[in-house]
């Protein structure tokens, strides 16, 4: 049989390598893979619809799923997970110190419904005191000013929204006219006199999270058209299978310490210190060992104003094979 040919988009990881070097292959499938970084990706995918199967962000696969066309299907597989409250940064001289103290100020975000944002809006909410409503939300690019959004957006109206085309995220809380930042990477401006993290021991705040909740917070997710996958039965189990393993030797590499596969010097004594807090499976795979965190970022898109259905995770995941995972 003639191999379906997929354009594949994912970013570039040690989860992501071994399906783009195909060293881990997909089933019936002729991949062409290409590798991104994020926003670029995210950016042509929700606007051109480039990739057959692309990483996507999760938040943007949820509200995919109340327009009308349905663009897309997912295989519960999360090929990038952050706890995210190390990427809080304040300006030092606003006396902020804990999420109560956002409250009422002015905080960047550089795309209101990434899910780092609708993590931390969650998260600050649920466990820190901090009403998702009551800060100022300031939309613009992390270190470029940006005229516009790069893909289309929706500011609820609960928020209290503004937009600033004219600096930077990064100059604007070093110049202190935002008090905080919410963002999936650092900004240039930090670490510096005026620019600090709201958390000085991250680590020690998110497993504690961890701890209360056992979630290890997906960012994106894998997606196929629709089309396709409704087209080629099989198609999405095969797509789920790959990522899985693709996934399983990523950890075996980390393992193994005869030539690291990082810089870090203390690769192998890292991942058994994370294993050991969080437990082996922490970057789980399937709908059955990630049915709870799937409800819990429904809500908080929900309690944002993101989307008006409480899906339940088997209507995100509806392949009758992938709801055996």
């Amino acid at each position: 049989m003639t191999a379906l040919p997929l354009k594949i988009g994912v970013s570039d990881s040690d989860r992501t390598r071994p399906i783009a070097s195909g060293e881990v292959s997909i089933a019936g499938v002729a991949a062409e893979v290409t590798l991104m970084g994020v926003q670029a990706l995210f950016n042509q995918q929700l606007t051109e619809h480039t990739f057959d199967c692309c990483e996507f962000p999760i938040s943007s696969y949820l509200r995919s799923l109340e327009q009308a066309e349905r663009r897309y299907a997912a295989v519960p597989v999360f090929p990038s997970r952050h706890f995210r409250l190390s990427n809080v940064f304040v300006n030092t001289a606003k006396g902020i110190r804990t999420p109560a103290d956002l409250a009422g100020k002015r905080i960047g975000v550089p795309v209101f419904d990434m899910a780092a944002a609708v993590w931390l809006r969650g998260i600050f909410q649920d466990h820190f005191g901090l009403e998702r409503t009551v800060p100022i939300y300031v939309a613009g690019g992390l270190e470029t000013a940006r005229a516009g959004d790069e893909h289309p957006q929706l500011y609820p109206e609960r928020f209290k929204h503004e937009h600033r085309n004219d600096k930077s995220l990064a100059v604007l809380l070093a110049e202190g006219e935002i008090d905080a930042l919410y963002t999936a990477r650092a900004p240039s401006t930090w670490p510096s006199a005026n620019v600090g993290r709201l958390f000085e021991e991250p680590m020690r705040i998110e497993l504690d999270y961890f701890i209360r909740t056992g979630i290890f917070p997906p960012m994106h997710l894998i997606a196929v058209k629709r089309t396709l996958a409704e087209a080629n039965p099989g198609l999405l189990r095969a797509i789920f299978n790959a990522f899985a393993q693709a996934q399983k030797i990523a950890r075996d590499r980390l393992f193994d310490s005869a030539a690291l596969t990082t810089m870090l010097p203390w690769q192998l004594e890292s991942l058994l210190l994370t294993e050991r807090h969080l437990g082996y499976d922490y970057w789980p795979v399937g709908l059955a060992k990630n049915r709870a965190m799937l409800k819990v970022i429904t809500r908080y898109m929900l309690e944002d104003g993101l989307i008006a259905t409480e899906f339940s995770p088997e209507q995100m995941f509806s392949d009758p094979d992938i709801l055996k995972t």
